[in-house]
């Protein structure tokens, strides 16, 4: 038996209907795929960058130590200014490293990509 017009309509509006779930799963599924990607990486960067800060607090600290010690009776003061300005230099070093690492990533670069795609092929004007 032959479907009827309204009955091809119906089932092309379903058919429709139903791929617009399946690829808003597909979506979905990539965005959590990728937030979980991209909370791990950034518990391991967190742990790791705070690790090597106290490390390299420490170890500054030491080396700041013992250039005040060496020039204690002559020259106390410019060592101390000396050791000042260089922490100042690895603070401004630090910051712009931070930086450089905050641009480098997009939080779900490939979810937005893919997003951007379907609602380009979703318009009228898009053949």
């Amino acid at each position: 038996m032959m479907a009827g017009p309204a009955e091809n309509v119906i089932g092309a509006a379903r058919r429709l209907i139903a791929n617009l779930i399946d690829t808003g799963e597909t979506r979905l599924r990539l965005a959590v795929v990728e937030w979980e990607a991209e909370r791990e990486r950034l518990l391991t960067l967190l742990l790791l960058a705070g690790a090597g800060l106290i490390m390299l607090s420490f170890a500054i600290g030491m080396l700041l130590l013992l250039i005040v010690v060496m020039y204690w009776d002559e020259n106390r003061l410019q060592a101390i200014a000396i050791c000042a300005g260089a922490l100042f230099v690895i603070a401004a070093g630090l910051i712009l490293a931070a930086r450089r690492v905050a641009r480098r990533r997009k939080l779900m670069a490939a979810t937005l990509r893919h997003l951007e795609h379907d609602r380009d092929a979703l318009r009228p004007d898009h053949e």
